[in-house]
């Protein structure tokens, strides 16, 4: 098949896994399609919502709806790694055996990851970057695609642990879910409180996924494109001399390199599910925001006046 058609097929099937996710998850169109273009990109997602607006809810119909194996781990103060990665324990024959733990799976969804200590958020850092584990010396390759779908609350500060800059860098999107509109949290109710419960189909294999998560990768960018990535991302640094004003009045620090590279592949997969052949740099604005706001620090003035990060990034375009 011609990498055009692949395409073609590609944009008829994630309108499929649209329609499909719409049976359960009513709304919040935007943070589907974002999760989605995370997964296709090969990237992680991080979602920042307040209790009760279904984040767990749409991780598991997504992994459903994907046809991938789902673990769920709910992240608590006295969470230890190998809760997380699995542990050594001697059989009947006094042999040393691993148990897998959670983290051997497709989709994981880190339920509150700023619940739980920072010598446990760190075992997940290993298996976001390279897609493995090391326990005790040994060294475990995770079955693909693989993806960690983390949650966090945002007005809980009582017993949290704030994930560190490095653990941050490592999704690709960090996604905001908003309250749903009236109209929306109608149907919800409606939804919900009747005994009809909508059945989710798998569309997709874990083939079908790595193949077209390599498509996405051969899609050609224009030079322009790239550069317009990189030079966005360099206007989030205070430091640097192209940065405007308002950056270096506001922002600490900006995004590094990863941020440059997650706007192009997330790029190329948003052009991809438009049915277009190569991104352009309306592509690289649509993702912009859920791939920077997680990257850039703002200071006490920002704070202080109420500029939120979403400003500072539309200001850059």
């Amino acid at each position: 098949m011609s990498d055009v058609a692949a395409i073609e097929k590609f944009v008829k099937q994630f309108q499929g896994l649209k329609s499909e996710i719409a049976k359960v998850i009513i709304g919040q169109d935007e943070v589907v399609t974002q999760i989605l273009i995370s997964i296709f990109s090969g990237g992680h997602s991080l979602l920042i919502g307040v209790p009760g607006l279904a984040k767990t809810l749409m991780v598991n119909t997504i992994s459903q709806a994907l046809g991938l194996d789902f673990k769920r781990i709910q992240f608590t103060p006295d969470l230890m790694p190998s809760d997380i990665l699995g542990s050594e324990i001697l059989d009947e024959d006094r042999q040393f055996k691993f148990i897998k733990g959670p983290i051997f799976s497709n989709i994981i969804l880190a339920d509150e990851i700023n619940r739980t200590p920072p010598k446990t958020q760190a075992a997940l850092l290993e298996a976001m970057q390279e897609r493995a584990v090391t326990v005790a010396g040994h060294h475990y390759k995770l079955d693909l695609p693989y993806f960690v779908l983390a949650t966090q609350n945002p007005i809980e500060q009582e017993g949290t642990y704030p994930l560190p800059e490095a653990q941050l860098d490592r999704f690709m999107f960090a996604i905001n879910l908003e309250y749903p509109t009236y109209q929306e949290e109608v149907e919800v109710v409606k939804a919900t409180t009747s005994n009809i419960k909508a059945e989710v189909k798998a569309l997709f294999s874990a083939q079908q996924i790595i193949d077209f998560q390599q498509l996405i990768r051969k899609i050609p960018v224009a030079d322009n494109v790239i550069e317009y990535a990189v030079s966005l991302v360099g206007k989030t640094r205070p430091n640097s001399d192209a940065a405007p004003d308002l950056v270096k009045t506001y922002l600490d620090w900006g995004a590094g390199p990863r941020a440059s590279q997650n706007l192009v592949l997330a790029a190329k997969t948003h052009a991809a599910i438009q049915g277009k052949f190569s991104p352009d740099i309306e592509d690289i604005q649509a993702v912009a925001i859920g791939i920077l706001r997680h990257r850039i620090i703002k200071n006490y003035k920002a704070e202080a006046e109420g500029i939120t990060e979403e400003q500072l990034i539309n200001s850059l375009f």
